[in-house]
């Protein structure tokens, strides 16, 4: 039973992979059709499958806020799971946005946080993503003396940081 365990764990590693490039072929045909020049790379990282979309002038790809790329996303999910019969956690980026997006929330969760911890009050944030959610809720887990939920309805959901 031992020996079993890195086999399993090399299937779903080639299982995430397989997802990666479903999705990169989606996106691939999607850019042709478009008329967007951009590089693709698939990758599985943190365990979830992950295609990049690098390249020049691709802000059209990431929209207002990253809705578009939410949208690119949720397509890519959607030919992933047409072939696999699976659904997938697949996560798609474009010219770096998330990265940046993420030191963004980063940095927002900071300043909540002293905020509750200097006033006691809790903060509501702004509506955000799912992704933009969890960034935020990472970056609170990691401090103390506050902690934070979620609250609302799609698309108005979005992240309450409390004193513990």
């Amino acid at each position: 039973m031992v020996a079993e365990k890195p086999v399993r764990a090399q299937a779903d590693a080639e299982t995430l992979f397989r997802e990666s490039e479903i999705a990169a072929d989606y996106l691939e045909g999607l850019l042709d059709i478009l008329d967007y020049d951009g590089d693709i790379d698939e990758v599985v990282q943190n365990g979830r499958p992950l295609v990049e979309i690098v390249g020049d002038d691709l802000d059209g790809l990431v929209g207002p806020r990253g809705a578009t790329l939410e949208a690119l996303q949720e397509l890519a999910r959607l030919a992933v799971y047409a072939q696999t019969g699976h659904p997938s956690r697949l996560l798609v980026d474009v010219g770096g946005f998330r990265d940046g997006r993420r030191k963004e929330l980063g940095a927002l969760a900071k300043t909540a946080a002293e905020r509750v911890l200097a006033d006691g009050e809790a903060v509501k944030l702004e509506p955000m993503s799912a992704f933009e959610r969890k960034c935020v809720h990472d970056v609170i887990t990691a401090m103390d003396g506050v902690r934070s939920e979620s609250e609302g309805a799609e698309p108005a959901r979005r992240v309450v940081v409390l004193p513990e």
